[in-house]
């Protein structure tokens, strides 16, 4: 049988979000390093369209990240690592 488009998103999304809290805040950090090397490769001395590839793929895997670090960590995870940083009371 033939799974539509939705219900391959609706799988995968529920796998995503069945992972733990840790792997979701590794995931969403691990957008940080591509954003940065996404604009620093702009400073090697190669053609404009190596820059733009590179700065296309990086910066899809700076978003892919951050998405599916966000996909993991759900709404209560978002709350939890919002407090963890500002420090603030988890209610």
């Amino acid at each position: 049988m033939k799974e539509t488009h939705k219900q391959t998103i609706y799988k995968i999304r529920n796998w995503l979000q069945s992972l733990s809290f840790r792997t979701g805040v590794i995931v969403l950090l691990s957008c940080i390093p591509f954003y940065i090397l996404s604009f620093a490769q702009m400073l090697l001395p190669i053609s404009v369209t190596a820059k733009g590839i590179l700065w296309t793929v990086l910066f899809g895997m700076a978003k892919t990240c951050q998405y599916g670090g966000l996909t993991i960590l759900g709404v209560e995870g978002y709350k939890r690592l919002k407090a963890a940083i500002w420090r603030t009371p988890q209610k």
